[in-house]
């Protein structure tokens, strides 16, 4: 696997750009096409006026011919310009436009796909999550660039061709002074394109700081500890820090940037263009008189054309596609990206639970020195309440990830009927599993979306399943209300406990033989944590059920308990075994009992 960190790409230059531009056929063929064409048409007409056309009215005048001949050259040239910006209008309005948010669309769908298919553990690498920030916030700057300098270099490429053919028969000599100046520079652009591709690189990694700060002045979760508290100099403080970093990253580079395009730019335009081109040209209309006005007009102009041509397709196309080149090394990499977790081959029964086992599972963290979890051994049998408790950091949420297989065990096995979990295709097993995670979210969608989690909803199942949460609110339009009001500024606020009862309803909702409920009660108020509780006991008799919780009033009536520690199982058995052994558990409910009385 490439590392998603390193600096030297893996591929050239060209290698990337067409990788890119393979990405963009895929879903507009006729845009990347029209863009060739389009840089033909728009660069072409007016760099042969500028050579053929003028010398032609130039020998004209020369000549002392027919003086209409003249006005006839400048009504076609005009009508070449209007028709040409008349074009251009077109395209750009009625095609490119839309074909570009097809792109921009199809992009983040393929970027958005692989990010959903990515292992858990994939957003634990800092490095892996600044690059995949990059590549999602550049995805539309990248195609209109892209597609800008493919443009650019095709019509460049047509261009140099033409009109050097066209200074060729006048004086080859000419074309071969502007040819030579332009390629004595050209190593100098890969310089400015690396630091170009790096700054912008360093400024993601920096940008990320300076908006996380931000985003705690606006986003409703910090408001109301902003408020109350005196962290706001703090926060400003930490804000202007990242942004100072930002600035002087942007200093750092553009100062050596703009020293080397200087360098490059001057050395083109005082070595070329004010001394080698005019000198020859000057040679050749005094002394040795081998080029007419028109030809002198003609053949000054094509250099002109000529340098600009061959300066991009040199020092612009090695600067600006080398930029390029390196982020899009950032495409590849991620959507490249192995997964770890790959699928079984055979299918899992989404029917009645069966025994699950855990043989000796441990787990560690990737980049930890020490297990998360030690050989723990578990047997959960069909239609049983399983409670997990146990202080912070013992590993309860970690063993259900495993459960759900979004990370796979280090050690072990984890086996549901006997058949190994890796076995399955990774969506047969989850579909078989429902989960509310303690760090529940929910979707600026319609309410009973938010239950089903998918835009077929059956209204009647989302109506129980809200029943059995406990969501008693009162909304208009019912289950199409929407939550949330970043798309609908009517969409429906709720508190914390509303918010949970609405995901713990999903786990109602979904068809399945096991639910999982990580911290379930944590927002409810005693009364609703009761009515939860049975609700629970009522609708999940047919399956079984693992949660973990904090609030020791939840487990009394879970089948049986594991209490856990340093990763570790340390006690088994129901609320009434574990309370007569007077050991964690029930030192831990004693405790908590103690503050009711």
């Amino acid at each position: 696997m490439a590392d998603f960190r390193a600096d030297k790409p893996t591929h050239s230059t060209f290698s990337n750009i067409f990788y890119f531009l393979k990405l963009l056929f895929k879903i507009s063929p006729l845009l990347v096409i029209g863009e060739c064409f389009w840089g033909v048409l728009m660069r072409l007409p007016t760099r042969l006026i500028s050579v053929l056309g003028v010398k032609y009215v130039i020998d004209v005048i020369a000549s002392g011919d027919d003086k209409m001949k003249i006005v006839r050259a400048v009504i076609v040239i005009a009508i070449v310009l209007i028709l040409s910006e008349v074009l251009n209008a077109l395209y750009r309005e009625f095609f490119f436009t839309v074909e570009l948010e097809k792109i921009s669309k199809g992009l983040s769908e393929m970027l958005f796909k692989k990010a959903k298919d990515l292992d858990l553990s994939s957003y634990d690498d800092p490095d892996f999550y600044n690059n995949f920030i990059l590549v999602i916030n550049s995805s539309g700057t990248r195609v209109t660039m892209v597609l800008g300098l493919v443009q650019r270099y095709i019509g460049e490429v047509v261009s140099l061709i033409t009109i050097g053919s066209i200074l060729l028969t006048i004086d080859p000599i000419c074309l071969l002074i502007v040819l030579v100046v332009v390629a004595v520079f050209t190593p100098v652009s890969r310089k400015i394109g690396k630091l170009q591709a790096q700054r912008q690189i360093d400024n993601n990694r920096l940008h990320r700081r300076a908006d996380y700060f931000a985003r705690v002045f606006y986003l409703q979760d910090y408001c109301k500890e902003v408020r109350m508290n005196d962290i706001k100099p703090l926060l400003l403080e930490r804000y202007n820090e990242a942004a100072d970093d930002v600035i002087k990253n942007q200093i750092k580079y553009v100062r050596k940037i703009d020293f080397i395009y200087f360098f490059q730019e001057s050395g083109v335009q005082i070595l070329g263009f004010m001394l080698l081109l005019p000198l020859y040209l000057g040679y050749c209309v005094l002394q040795k008189h081998t080029l007419s006005a028109g030809d002198f007009v003609a053949t000054f102009n094509g250099a002109l054309q000529i340098a600009t041509s061959f300066s991009f397709l040199t020092v612009g196309v090695v600067r600006q596609f080398s930029e390029s080149a390196r982020l899009i090394e950032k495409y590849r990499e991620f959507l490249k990206r192995p997964k770890k977790i790959e699928d079984g081959e055979g299918v899992a029964e989404n029917g009645e639970p069966k025994t699950v086992e855990l043989k000796n599972v441990s787990f560690t963290y990737p980049g930890n020195d020490h297990p998360t979890l030690k050989n723990i051994n578990m047997t959960i049998h069909p239609k049983e309440k399983i409670a997990l408790v146990g202080y912070n950091g013992a590993g309860k949420t970690t063993l259900t990830n495993l459960l759900l297989r979004l990370y796979d065990v280090s050690d072990g096995q984890i086996l549901i009927d006997g058949e190994d979990i890796r076995d399955v295709t990774l969506q047969s097993h989850r579909d078989r599993f429902s989960a509310v995670f303690q760090d529940f979210q929910v979707f600026a969608a319609t309410l009973g979306e938010n239950v089903a989690l998918d835009t077929d909803v059956n209204p009647e199942r989302a109506r129980e399943a809200l029943r059995h949460s406990g969501f008693s609110k009162k909304v208009d339009n019912g289950l199409d209300a929407y939550l949330l009001r970043e798309f609908d500024d009517d969409g429906v606020m709720m508190s914390g406990g509303e918010s949970q009862k609405v995901a713990i309803s999903r786990a109602f909702y979904k068809k399945c033989p096991y639910v999982i409920l990580d911290e379930p009660s944590a927002n409810l108020d005693p009364v609703a944590e009761y009515n939860l509780n049975q609700s629970m006991i009522e609708a999940a008799q047919d399956k079984t059920v693992v949660f973990i919780s904090h609030r020791l009033s939840t487990t009394v009536s879970a089948d049986r308990i594991y209490v856990m520690e340093n990763g570790e199982i340390i006690e088994e058995g129901s609320h009434d075994e574990l309370m007569a052994r007077g050991g964690t558990y029930a030192y831990m409910f004693n405790l908590q009992a103690e503050k009711y009385k």
